[in-house]
């Protein structure tokens, strides 16, 4: 009876399984088929690399592309130094209570809305950057600094979670041999916990990258190749929310699906790097 009751089971979690294959697969190929439109009236090269320009007839998406790349690195390289340092202190550098109430903290800031990051960042941090850095306020650099702070938490939850499953054998015999809580926690729990902390910071950029409303409230929405932080920038998920409106079957309109498919591909890259790194772990271990 059991024996049954297992391969019940085990039938049931492959078709979920095979299930979400296809209709993932499903919807890469409708992505493709409405835009193979986009495709045919122009070359495969410019529509990736390519300027944004419908009155001339140029349907490229590379600002879109490097306006995104732009804004995630940016957020994730804030990020990760305030990630770690909180982590560390939750993990081993900080009091009790202290540790209870920055994660008590940082979960709560999970469940903030993002449209409320993006209007701090409006009417806060926008004029900041205007007045004492220049240029029009709305830019990759206010989209990346409010980015960040939306990645972090769950940045600092992979961190803390990777660093708190590292073998208590290994920190007490650090301890045993005199190394203190710093040292305990550089020498024996991150090299440990590597491995789980890469996963966090890579499903880090693809939140980063798939964001929507914080790029589109505050990176300015500029047409152009971003060159630096202070240019504003329009990225793929901001483009698909403005012109998602235009006509059906407009060559601007297929734009869109261009534009999900270069997300589609950048999140099937992170997952892909994740599971490699899975791999490795388990052939560590």
């Amino acid at each position: 009876m059991r024996a049954s009751n297992d391969a019940i089971a085990k039938g049931l979690f492959l078709s979920c399984a095979g299930a979400s294959a296809i209709i993932t697969s499903a919807v890469f190929f409708f992505m493709i088929v409405l835009g193979f439109p986009l495709f045919e009236g122009a070359s495969f090269v410019s529509i990736w690399t390519g300027k944004w320009s419908p009155y001339e007839g140029l349907y490229g998406i590379g600002p879109m592309i490097a306006g995104t790349l732009w804004i995630a690195f940016l957020a994730v390289i804030i990020s990760l130094p305030l990630s770690m340092g909180t982590s560390f202190v939750i993990t081993g550098l900080g009091g009790v209570r202290l540790r209870k109430i920055l994660f008590a903290m940082v979960r709560f800031m999970t469940g903030i809305p993002t449209v409320i990051y993006g209007f701090v960042g409006i009417f806060l941090l926008v004029p900041l950057i205007r007045e004492y850095l220049g240029g029009a306020g709305m830019s990759i650099l206010a989209a990346g600094i409010v980015l960040a702070i939306l990645v972090t938490p769950t940045m600092v939850l992979f961190f803390s979670h990777s660093l708190m499953a590292v073998n208590p054998s290994h920190v007490e015999a650090a301890r045993a041999l005199g190394a203190d809580r710093v040292q305990r926690l550089l020498y024996v729990m991150v090299p440990e916990a590597i491995g789980g902390m890469t996963t966090g910071l890579i499903l880090s950029l693809g939140r980063a990258i798939g964001d929507t409303l914080v790029a589109l409230m505050l990176a300015g929405n500029a047409l152009g190749m971003p060159e630096q932080p202070l240019d504003p920038a329009r990225s793929l998920t901001a483009h698909i929310a403005l012109v998602k409106a235009a006509d059906y079957d407009s060559l601007e309109f297929r734009s869109v699906f261009a534009c999900g498919i270069a997300l589609y591909f950048f999140t099937t890259a992170a997952v892909i790097v994740v599971r490699i790194i899975g791999r490795k772990r388990e052939g560590m271990a």
